[in-house]
């Protein structure tokens, strides 16, 4: 990476833990919008990803092309599941949130809102450094961003490729379910800079990486890198 591309902007890195998100049933959704899947399922051929990793990015890509539908469709329909802090999504057991709905109006308001951006495309540079993260807390158990070995998100991408502008990392916790790992981190419960969902919804940022595996404590990790470009 050259000296530059050190001082541009790094973008926020977060992490999630949940331990449940059961998705939205479809006889939940009342307005359904027609999605471009041909277009925005870009990792659909690639072959380094599993099906839930090409699922995610999928699920990403919907959020940035129509932040108003995908508003509509997914998240609207879960404001009569609020009482208090407990969410209850049908057929299943309460959920204890920190916010309670004030999370979920205000990615309701900040998304209809939100311009389209475009869609994000895999990158294998980005999958190696998300997959060396996620095997690393596969096997240990641990959270957050700083691997076994000291290494940050920075250090992490920097061993497959220079970087340019900016990179920034989002880690969820919880339900495999690749609507889930988005809508939560969208709502962004509990975290006052709403870091995730400014990262799906970033336009600078074109590439992406995603790992997903088991984890001792949560069941399942969810590592997600993304950047502006590669320098080449």
């Amino acid at each position: 990476m050259n000296i530059d591309a050190r001082h541009m902007k790094k973008g926020f890195l977060s992490l999630m833990v949940m331990f449940l998100f059961p998705v939205l049933s479809e006889a939940n959704v009342t307005t359904r919008k027609n999605w471009d899947v041909a277009t925005l399922n870009t990792a659909a051929k690639v072959e380094y990803l599993t099906d839930n990793e090409k699922a995610v990015v999928l699920e990403i890509n919907k959020l940035r092309s129509d932040p108003v539908a995908y508003t509509v469709e997914y998240l609207e329909p879960m404001l009569k599941m609020y009482k208090g802090t407990m969410l209850y999504m049908p057929g299943n057991v309460p959920i204890i949130t920190r916010e309670g709905i004030v999370a979920l109006k205000d990615a309701i308001k900040e998304l209809k809102s939100s311009k389209p951006a475009a869609p994000l495309f895999p990158d294998h540079r980005l999958t190696h450094s998300a997959r060396d993260h996620q095997k690393d807390q596969s096997k240990s158990g641990k959270t957050g961003h700083k691997g076994s070995d000291g290494s940050s998100i920075d250090k992490r991408i920097e061993r497959y490729g220079d970087w340019n502008k900016k990179i920034s990392e989002n880690i969820f916790y919880g339900d495999p379910d690749a609507r889930s790992v988005v809508l939560h981190l969208v709502i962004d419960d509990g975290v006052p800079s709403r870091g995730h969902r400014k990262n799906f919804l970033d336009p600078d940022l074109r590439l992406v990486g995603v790992a997903c595996g088991p984890h001792k404590v949560y069941r399942h990790v969810c590592v997600m890198n993304f950047a502006a470009g590669f320098l080449k």
